[in-house]
């Protein structure tokens, strides 16, 4: 998949739900910015992250992880 301008970034979020929430403009006031752009989507994640490790050298599954093999891990906000 090429590169989309914003005008296709923007209906495929209306009617497909690509993006949710969405952003319509590009958002920067004071924070690291998100919304759409000319060609691109800036996106916010969370600061909450699950992160994969194999410290009990479990057998890995893709479709079953083992919730030892995962960490909670929360960032610190700047």
């Amino acid at each position: 998949m090429s590169i989309k301008p914003d005008h296709w970034i923007r209906k495929m979020a209306r009617e497909q739900h690509m993006i949710e929430p969405f952003a319509d403009s590009q958002v920067r006031n004071g924070v690291i910015s998100y919304g759409v752009s000319s060609y691109g989507y800036d996106i916010r994640v969370a600061d909450e992250f699950k992160i994969f490790t194999n410290v009990y050298s479990a057998i890995v599954d893709p479709k079953h992880f083992d919730p030892k093999s995962m960490v909670d891990f929360k960032a610190r906000c700047a």
